[in-house]
């Protein structure tokens, strides 16, 4: 296994934390960073930064740490829980699925059912299910439902993180991992030529939010952003349509459909990979935004470049990386800042 702190990373993935509910994952990244960093603080949107270095040149380096979920949006007469997306899901992947509802007064185990195809009219097993069609069943009587759980109140996938061969798999990889090989970079990185913040970012998930706040706050001279990506590297997909493949090093942003790199940070970045001898590979999302995008315009032209993590079933409770991969990327983030000088010209 590739040598980096397996257990941390469990524990960011099992966390739970919903766009603009990410308290509990934003807790155990400030306990991870602050012996790394010389400063740490946090802000309205609920963005966490933890800076080092004392240079005139800043570069941020963002992570967001927020997952898919969901908000409670109705409580019917029978106590289902009628749900509102947070992020995007597949409805086809919901069904006979074990949730937590988060409510004021602790966490209920929750589930959301199938109901057996054979009692099904042909009308019903051929439409097409949506989001909208989820309820959550409590187990419990409509009045004890009533008793316990409020509008507002959150709903997570009840899943653990393991190893599957060489994979890591589990529920918020996206973008957990990220996070972590974040927390991994600050935690090797001692006395860097520039200003480094590493931000655990909010609400990506629901359109790049706190990315973009936070960019006008920061207003960086570099961004270096963490994200996963596609690695459709399964059967059914041409070679074309794969974008990343699993266990063939980090990937090198070069677009998706928030952002077109920089090409002098991103070329600079296949340098680097080079001369350290990382494996890395080259990535051109054709849809999914990231923070990259939410950080490049916001305070003014700044030269964006994003690292990401290969990984397959996106926006499952089942997603998967590499490890190799997260070792080449962690190698990736700290070879490149560490070579960061604040000299380097990335005008066009």
């Amino acid at each position: 296994m590739s040598d980096f702190e397996y257990d941390l990373l469990v524990d960011l993935t099992e966390e739970r934390g919903v766009p603009g509910y990410e308290d509990r994952v934003r807790e155990l990244v400030r306990e991870a960073l602050e012996p790394h960093v010389d400063r740490v603080r946090s802000d309205a949107m609920g963005n966490l930064v933890g800076s080092v270095g004392d240079g005139d040149y800043d570069v941020v380096v963002p992570a967001h740490m927020d997952e898919i979920g969901f908000m409670v949006k109705h409580i019917g007469d029978d106590g289902f829980l009628e749900l509102d997306a947070l992020g995007g899901w597949d409805p086809r992947i919901l069904r006979a699925q074990r949730v937590t509802v988060h409510t004021e007064n602790g966490d209920l185990p929750g589930l959301i059912g199938s109901v057996p195809p054979h009692t099904l009219s042909e009308a019903e097993r051929e439409k097409t299910p949506d989001v909208e069609d989820v309820n959550v069943d409590l187990g419990l009587d409509a009045e004890d439902v009533e008793e316990h759980v409020a509008v507002g109140d959150l709903v997570t996938m009840d899943q653990s993180t393991a190893r599957v061969g060489e994979f890591i798999s589990g529920k918020s990889l996206d973008n957990r991992v990220s996070v972590f090989a974040m927390l991994e970079a600050a935690r090797r990185i001692d006395d860097p030529d520039v200003t480094i913040h590493f931000a655990a970012t909010t609400q990506e998930e629901v359109g790049l939010r706190g990315a973009e706040a936070l960019g006008v706050d920061l207003d960086p001279d570099l961004v270096l952003a963490l994200d996963t990506t596609v690695a459709n590297d399964v059967p059914g997909f041409e070679a074309g349509e794969r974008v990343t493949e699993l266990g063939d090093g980090a990937g090198i942003k070069l677009k998706d459909s928030s952002v077109i790199t920089n090409h002098k940070v991103h070329r600079r970045l296949r340098t680097v990979a080079r001369t350290e001898d990382i494996d890395h590979q080259f990535e051109v999302l054709p849809a999914g935004g990231t923070d990259t995008g939410g950080l490049q315009r916001t305070s003014g032209a700044t030269p964006a470049g994003a690292i990401s993590v290969p990984t397959r079933y996106l926006h499952t409770p089942t997603e998967s990386v590499h490890e190799d991969d997260v070792g080449d990327v962690i190698d990736l983030i700290v070879a490149f800042l560490e070579s960061e000088d604040g000299t380097n010209d990335y005008t066009l």
